[in-house]
């Protein structure tokens, strides 16, 4: 599930990304794996999105005008250059006050397992026969 909406190894204007559109909130996939994506999203005055939840965290950056993000009711004004991480499970809503560019990243869960050997006990090690990452010591994750 390996997909680009950008070509790869070549620089970029990253508010450039994506055009305003009127009347219209507009996504462009910058990258789409199975472990999360990367979209850049352009809003023009006067359009939302409906408050929606997600089970991922997802982290929210401004490259272009000013957004109010709302989450679990309460409002959050950005500028250009702010971000905001949405908790996962977390109602959420996007207003464009003003017309506004952001890049939206979703990096999923259940893809943590190097990150969850340092709950791992010595005994579950033995059991599961855990592997560490190359270039790092089973004895670094260990309590």
């Amino acid at each position: 599930m390996e997909s680009s909406g950008l070509e790869k190894s070549k620089a970029m204007i990253t508010v450039e990304i994506i055009e305003y559109v009127p009347n219209s909130v507009m996504i462009k996939t910058i990258m789409k794996k199975a472990s999360g994506n990367i979209n850049a999203v352009s809003f023009d005055s006067g359009e939302k999105l409906e408050e929606k939840t997600s089970p991922f965290d997802t982290f929210i950056q401004i490259i272009d005008g000013n957004a109010e993000i709302i989450i679990d009711g309460k409002s959050t004004l950005l500028e250009t250059g702010q971000s905001i991480i949405i908790p996962a499970h977390a109602r959420n809503s996007f207003k464009a006050n003003d017309r506004f560019k952001m890049i939206s990243a979703v990096i999923k869960s259940g893809y943590e397992d190097v990150n969850g050997l340092i709950h791992l006990s010595k005994e579950n090690l033995e059991i599961n026969h855990i592997d560490p990452p190359r270039g790092h010591n089973m004895h670094d994750y260990l309590q």
